[in-house]
């Protein structure tokens, strides 16, 4: 038997020895839908062993029958007594308890992504994507702060899906903390058997950012959106690289986390953008934090409001309050000519609510899900097949329609409508329409290095924002690429566009020297008292974080695109330099079993040893990536490659392919296969 007065002895870093108050939940702030209970009798079992793991078993018999109710009729044991009293956002820095910057500076990024303002679902610790969650439990939450304020500048904590295995002995250049979410062995790596571990507490959907604490809201992805329209525009509509979308209509759908800064971009961009979402309280969110400008309650006034300003050569983003499939149907039976056509809703997530069936309000999506999932699952299908046909439509009349990344088309593929399959058998070769990555971020930006660069200001002082979007400024330079015009251009107007939702942060694209000269200036203020420690980061969706073969890899076409060297290297990498948070995720953007991704966190303390881990962690971060497009023949990369190799003889050098003659690779082929 054990001896539970032992076991206290030995265990110092726990929950506190009380019983929270129940949670009285504030009206008004959105609910993550029923999950669906489906637990065999022996499997509840576990689960409800599982979540009394954190619960002193004094508490037991008080707390068993809430944690079965939670289960029965959340799908998941959230443990909200555990929830905190007061309100949770990131405070700065020095508001928390801590032996060491780094410990305080992550417990910062964690409560910014469950902030009201921010997260999804927050009672529920979904910051985004539906099922994008910070941990699984409010006691892992707790236990997990508990860790952060007794860690040490030569303590390692380990996180596995949300839960804090402990702290351990490492040393001052290791990570502080380090994060694995969903990483399912290859036979469960699917998601029905996640759907199974998460109902039981083992597993946790981390997102790309959720998991690893590195959301900054819907700003985290408006660059990048930026990014893609604009040069979409470039590619599709011949906008010139000094001209923008003045005059052009970008239609799509979501405003939840990243779908959020659809709006936004589209105007920045100078287009006129309208996006759907069946959600209001999601439209009410984006339109108070000025993310969307206008409101259409039916596809006829959301047309009309775009014409207008469209003829009077403004952008503005209007919010349709219905399904995307009715304004879709109404645009092409009006012939109204669409230039740019998307979709962001959680399709990584189709069958479980991310996705809403037209003829369905959102609320009746709600009880349908928990009541009759079948019937929910047939109404998706049919759904999907109708988005199918009027992009079709839409498509031959001229429009150019990319996926998002979203998993969009790969649900239409799973619902049984093969048609969409590029070589009519499979989905190994991808789909009739191109990713966004594949045609426009991958070689235009990823290629080169440009990807998602973010930082917060720990202090929470805006003033301290500002002094980062100058320092930024100094150090690009706008003559170099158009690329680098465009980054300066957006850092320049960053305040302008009122970017903030949350903690003090900034998306930034940059490549690799523009990522590891902006780090060192930020630590040299910091170093010098100007400004107080930061934290660097990324959208795990970059250069090199993601191994995605429907979204971040589906430009690499040498076949190693379904592998997952790229993420997994880049995580150890990142580790083994030094990175203050690591983190690997399966399944962010896209769903269990299609991605593996990996995040890091960096804080900068003014230190010289930071400086180190900067030029060594950043470089790495960001050339890995670009070494892995070049040797798939990638162009642009192998361009990259080149530079990179002769500016860095001597300490780092890339293998470059050399290239075979297509004739002759034909010719021997064909002979072959004669």
């Amino acid at each position: 038997m054990i001896d539970y007065k032992e076991m206290e002895a030995a265990m110092t870093i726990k929950l506190d020895d009380e019983l929270p108050e129940k949670t009285v939940f504030q009206e008004g702030i959105r609910r993550a839908p029923d999950r669906g209970f489906r637990l065999t009798k022996e499997q509840t079992e576990l689960a409800l062993k599982n979540a009394l793991r954190y619960v002193h078993p004094k508490y037991h018999d008080v707390v068993i029958p809430e944690f079965l109710e939670e289960l029965r009729t959340r799908g998941r044991i959230y443990g909200y007594r555990w929830y905190p009293k007061e309100k949770i956002y990131g405070k700065p820095i020095d508001e928390y308890e801590g032996n060491c910057t780094a410990g305080k500076a992550i417990q910062v990024q964690i409560d910014n992504n469950l902030n009201f303002d921010v997260a999804l679902y927050p009672y529920e610790l979904v910051t985004y994507g539906e099922t994008g969650s910070v941990c699984h439990n409010w006691m892992q939450y707790r236990l997990i702060k508990k860790y952060l304020q007794a860690m040490t500048d030569e303590q390692t904590l380990v996180v596995e899906s949300g839960h804090p295995l402990g702290l351990f002995k490492s040393k001052k250049s290791a990570p502080r903390v380090i994060i694995t979410n969903g990483l399912m062995v290859g036979e469960y790596d699917n998601i029905d058997d996640w759907e199974v571990a998460e109902e039981m507490g083992v597993t946790n959907y981390g997102q790309m950012t959720a998991g690893g604490w590195m959301y900054i809201g819907p700003q985290g992805i408006v660059h990048g959106t930026f990014n893609t329209l604009l040069n979409a525009g470039r590619l599709k509509l011949g906008i010139p690289d000094d001209g923008d979308l003045t005059g052009k209509l970008f239609i799509s759908s979501g405003l939840g986390g990243m779908s959020g800064a659809q709006g936004k971009a589209g105007e920045i961009a100078k287009a006129v953008a309208i996006i759907a979402e069946v959600d209001r309280s999601r439209i009410e969110t984006r339109k108070s934090q000025g993310w969307i400008s206008q409101l259409a309650e039916t596809p006829e006034e959301a047309v009309n409001m775009a014409e207008d300003y469209m003829k009077r050569g403004e952008s503005t983003s209007i919010a349709f309050h219905g399904n995307i499939v009715d304004l879709l149907e109404y645009i092409n039976k009006n012939h109204i000519h669409v230039d740019l056509l998307s979709d962001q809703t959680s399709c990584h997530n189709v069958y479980e609510g991310g996705y809403c069936p037209v003829g369905l309000t959102f609320e009746e999506r709600t009880a349908m899900l928990a009541d009759d999932k079948e019937k929910f699952r047939g109404l998706v299908d049919m759904t999907l097949k109708r988005h199918f046909e009027v992009i079709k439509s839409l498509v031959a009349d001229g429009t150019y329609f990319f996926d998002y990344g979203n998993s969009f088309m790969k649900s239409i593929y799973d619902s049984g409508i093969t048609e969409i399959s590029k070589n009519g058998h499979d989905d190994k070769d991808g789909f009739i329409w191109p990713s966004y990555v594949e045609d426009i971020m991958g070689p235009m930006l990823f290629d080169y290095g440009y990807g998602p660069f973010r930082w917060v200001c720990l202090s929470g002082k805006h003033e301290d924002l500002i002094q980062t979007d100058h320092a930024a400024m100094e150090v690009i330079d706008p003559n170099r690429r158009y690329q680098d015009r465009d980054n300066y251009n957006w850092i320049r107007d960053a305040e302008k566009n009122a970017l903030v939702v949350g903690t003090q942060a900034r998306i930034l694209y940059q490549d690799c020297y523009g990522r590891v000269n902006i780090a060192l200036k930020f630590n040299e203020l910091v170093r010098e008292g100007k400004i107080g420690p930061v934290m660097l980061g990324r959208d795990h969706h970059d250069v090199s974080g993601t191994d995605s073969p429907f979204r971040e890899t589906s430009n690499i076409k040498d076949g190693s695109n379904v592998c997952a060297d790229m993420a997994t290297q880049c995580y150890a990498g990142n580790a083994a330099r030094g990175m203050t948070l690591v983190a690997l995720h399966n399944g962010g953007g896209v769903g269990i079993g299609k991605a593996i991704n990996g995040g890091f966190g960096l804080v900068l303390d003014g230190s010289e040893e930071v400086d180190e881990i900067i030029k060594s962690s950043i470089a790495w971060d960001t050339m890995g990536g670009v070494a892995r497009r070049s040797w798939a023949r990638n162009p642009h990369a192998i361009e990259t490659s080149i530079e990179y190799n002769k500016m860095n003889a001597g300490t780092d050098h890339i293998t470059i392919p050399y290239l075979a003659n297509q004739d002759a690779v034909d010719a021997a082929v064909d002979s072959m296969f004669k």
